[in-house]
């Protein structure tokens, strides 16, 4: 290698490490990108429906955002506060009454086997947790406060979602402009290709939230009703919950799971054995029916791929990494599909193929 071939790698291992140093503010960035992509959706509506200026329709939007976020304060917040409440109060609780389930599962198994005569008791540690309810409950507190101070190191970080806010805004006020000025980037052969790239991969988020909210609130509606019937109480908290969590694939509805089977184990078993299947069935109903059926025009996502970037995008950029695991799935896939394999790979010949390649090209003399 020359001398500025080694200048030229030099450079690009600098720009990697300028870039992992930047990780948090570019990821601060690409959030903004995909609140700026959903605001421009019902933008975009207003303007083929109505024919409004852009400008018109984004504040058509945002006005409509305001008053459905202050409706959204004053009608759900209060009783969605206290029944979130109630759930927390109520899970020390649910916990005991499930170790002590286990227990005497754990002593009709071994009498069952051995016999009456025999130690039916667990090991020490666990017969202790299985006992001690106080330190059970203890445990459970100091984990909820962990949890309430970690809310609290978020909520510290007001400024910077107002930040991410605004950025959106304007992005979303002048999309063509920022799309442009990063087109420019490039170098002036692959500008037009980039061009076609980047309005791809704002299709596949578009088409990918679309079908997101959708999916959600699909999710939500079944789990109010399904509690309903079951008389899980409270259905609007357990409701919300399991809607806004489904935006996280795979951990969200297992979490959303905990709290209705926690408040229908204080009942009896088999009513929480009845929600974890009612869980179960909404889940294979969303992935089976509602999200083949909302997002036939979205990227597809191997389940697989899912779970990795999430867990690789929590480790590597903490709990926004993992909020952004999906979008950033879904540009990765789009970037490397069209840049990668359709642009490098799919014009690689193989060995002898390009002189004959050259000699077809060749003009006869």
């Amino acid at each position: 290698m020359g001398f500025g071939q080694w200048l030229g790698l030099l450079a690009l291992l600098a720009a990697l490490v300028l870039l992992w140093n930047l990780r948090g503010v570019l990821l601060v960035l690409f959030a903004a990108v995909v609140l700026a992509v959903a605001l421009n959706l019902p933008v975009r509506a207003i303007q083929r429906c109505y024919g409004w200026r852009r400008s018109w329709g984004l504040l058509v939007v945002l006005l409509a955002l305001s008053v459905a976020v202050l409706v959204g304060s004053v009608v759900l917040a209060p009783p969605f506060v206290k029944e979130f409440r109630e759930l927390i109060e109520n899970l020390p609780q649910a916990l005991n009454t499930l170790l002590e389930l286990i227990d005497d599962s754990y002593r009709a198994v071994i009498a069952n086997i051995y016999g009456d005569g025999e130690d039916s008791d667990l090991p020490q540690s666990l017969t202790e947790l299985f006992r001690t309810r106080e330190g059970v409950g203890n445990a459970l507190e100091r984990s909820l406060q962990g949890l309430l101070g970690l809310v609290g190191n978020l909520g510290g970080g007001l400024l910077q979602v107002v930040f991410v806010l605004i950025l959106a805004v304007m992005l979303a006020a002048q999309p063509q402009s920022y799309q442009a000025l990063a087109v420019r980037l490039a170098p002036s052969f692959y500008r037009r290709r980039l061009q076609t790239v980047l309005s791809q991969c704002d299709s596949a988020l578009g088409n990918w939230m679309t079908g997101l909210l959708i999916s959600s609130v699909c999710v939500a509606a079944l789990a109010g009703i399904g509690l309903a019937v079951l008389g899980i109480k409270p259905v609007v908290a357990n409701a919300l919950l399991a809607g806004l969590l489904n935006v996280i694939p795979n951990i969200g509805p297992t979490i959303s799971t905990v709290f209705p089977a926690s408040v229908a184990l204080l009942d009896s078993p088999w009513r929480a054995l009845a929600v974890v299947v009612l869980y179960l069935v909404i889940q294979n109903v969303e992935s089976y029916l509602i999200t083949p059926w909302v997002m036939h025009k979205q990227v597809k996502l191997l389940p697989g791929l899912t779970l990795l970037s999430q867990f690789v995008f929590a480790v590597l950029l903490g709990p926004l990494g993992l909020l952004m695991a999906l979008p950033l799935v879904v540009v990765a896939q789009v970037l490397a599909r069209e840049m990668l394999i359709h642009d490098v790979m799919d014009r690689w010949l193989p060995v002898g193929a390009a002189g004959a390649a050259t000699a077809r090209e060749e003009p006869e003399g």
